[in-house]
């Protein structure tokens, strides 16, 4: 809960891939929150449980109302991205970030094979959250990573990381693009 407000002011895309994990891990615990509650709430220290708890709990009943408690990402989430996008496109056309740019064409060929592999190829900005996503749960699942796709993964990390830079600029009304 700190954690996820921490994040949402200082890195939006660190937000966003910690949010899939929570829905994740609230998947993984049956989206009951009596198993939330006994395997990861119950580790915390008891002055934090109550609004652990209640986070959760929030979590999950936005969980069930929007039908993500399968597969899927809640709105909120779904809300930075598209956020993200519009930023993105913003500073495509914009002749004051040069360096994104940059970024961005660095990244694109990795984004458009990813986008080719897909069966259901997702917006730029979602496509590199997803692969990035991927990449975590292979390294937490001790599998292997291929160079190419290390590589890959670099480009989009650095091109993404610059994105939610500029948004934290745009959040505080910073960022120029005119």
């Amino acid at each position: 809960m700190k954690i996820a407000a921490q994040l949402r002011q200082t890195n939006i895309a660190e937000y966003l891939i910690y949010m899939w994990q929570v829905e994740d891990l609230i998947r993984a615990n049956a989206c009951s929150l009596a198993q939330i509650c006994q395997n990861v709430v119950s580790r915390y220290p008891e002055a934090e449980r109550p609004a652990l708890e209640s986070w959760y709990a929030d979590l999950l009943e936005m969980m069930r109302a929007e039908g993500v408690t399968e597969r899927g990402h809640l709105q909120i989430c779904r809300n930075v991205i598209l956020n993200l996008n519009e930023l993105h496109a913003s500073l495509l056309t914009s002749t004051k970030q040069p360096f994104y740019n940059a970024a961005y064409f660095k990244a694109l060929p990795f984004i458009v094979e990813l986008r080719q592999k897909a069966t259901n190829p997702l917006p730029e900005i979602e496509t590199c959250f997803e692969a990035l996503y991927g990449v975590l749960l292979l390294r937490l699942q001790h599998k292997p990573v291929s160079e190419a796709t290390t590589t890959a993964m670099q480009s989009i990390s650095n091109f993404l990381a610059l994105l939610a830079s500029l948004y934290a600029q745009d959040q505080r009304g910073e960022l120029k693009l005119e």
